[in-house]
């Protein structure tokens, strides 16, 4: 079994915490919705379904950079981004308890990612490439 440098696993882990994060606004999101308090039952019931099917893509992600699957690399920048710009419109709404540790988590993320050890496994031309 060919060992992953640390900062691949450690991208894993931030894409792992965000998944549980966006399991816990959405399961906040259907408590709302399920309560009455969402601004109309349909977008609270899409909203909350959105945000379980973002749970599974940031699983799947991460289990991607795991394996070290090329494919997971582009996702993995994106997700970050995605995260990152969430990370500002929460701090800009006052929400700091949210809003500071997804702006962390994605940084942490693109560094990993963009790490030296993590891009050389990502980008390799060898054997691991042609079954990717």
């Amino acid at each position: 079994m060919r060992r992953h440098p640390p900062t691949l696993l450690a991208a894993a882990i931030v894409l792992v915490i965000e998944a549980a994060g966006v399991f816990i606004a959405a399961v906040l999101s259907g408590m709302d919705t399920a309560a009455g308090r969402s601004y109309q039952l349909s977008s609270g019931v899409a909203l909350t379904v959105l945000a379980f099917f973002a749970v599974a893509v940031l699983a799947a992600i991460a289990a991607g950079l795991g394996a070290a699957k090329r494919w997971s690399r582009t996702p993995a920048l994106l997700a970050q981004l995605f995260i990152g710009i969430t990370g500002i419109t929460l701090l800009q709404g006052g929400r700091l308890e949210w809003g500071v540790p997804a702006l962390l988590l994605a940084v942490t993320g693109l560094a990993a990612v963009f790490a030296p050890p993590s891009m050389a496994v990502l980008v390799s031309k060898g054997r691991a490439t042609a079954r990717q």
